[in-house]
């Protein structure tokens, strides 16, 4: 076989690689989002339970103005859950741990916690997944692929733009 040959298909073998990995970034970027997707309607859920939205909850300074003024004697900082509010964080729930075929009843508080740090994680990770896919597109699109159907100069713009921070 010529050199050209042994190129090409070097480069091929290359491209065909770099696709793959886009394809399984794709895939886990899907698998991701059902994952979160789930995780928000249990945090909808709880929410519901106990009967709180993200903004029914009064604030720190709203509850310590409120505990003011009682003859007893109460601590003057009162930590008010965003989620629980006055609902009793001591309730058990029963939740099932992520990956795992394991329900376990715990409280109220730490069920939503443990739901809040995920959800956290996997908007992280989805963020971090698609600039990866951005990044293998166009790489793909640089080597060539994708030259037939979509200029390289017309990819590189879509895929280089950023969302404005808010």
């Amino acid at each position: 076989m010529d050199e050209t040959m042994k190129n090409f298909q070097e480069s091929l073998t290359e491209l065909e690689s770099e696709a793959e990995h886009l394809l399984l970034a794709r895939h886990q970027l899907v698998e991701n989002d059902r994952v979160r997707n789930g995780n928000r309607e249990a945090l909808t859920a709880l929410r519901k339970r106990a009967r709180t939205t993200k903004t029914s909850v009064p604030s720190a300074f709203e509850s310590i103005m409120k505990d003011i003024g009682g003859p007893e004697s109460k601590p003057l900082v009162k930590e008010v859950c965003a989620t629980c509010g006055n609902y009793d964080s001591n309730e058990r729930t029963w939740m099932m741990f992520p990956g795992t075929d394991i329900f376990a009843r715990i409280p109220f508080h730490a069920a939503h916690t443990i739901l809040e740090k995920d959800q956290a994680q996997l908007d992280f990770d989805g963020k971090q997944l698609q600039s990866y896919v951005k990044e293998k597109s166009l790489l793909i699109s640089e080597m060539g692929a994708l030259a037939d159907t979509i200029s390289p100069g017309v990819l590189k713009s879509i895929v280089t733009l950023s969302d404005k921070p808010k």
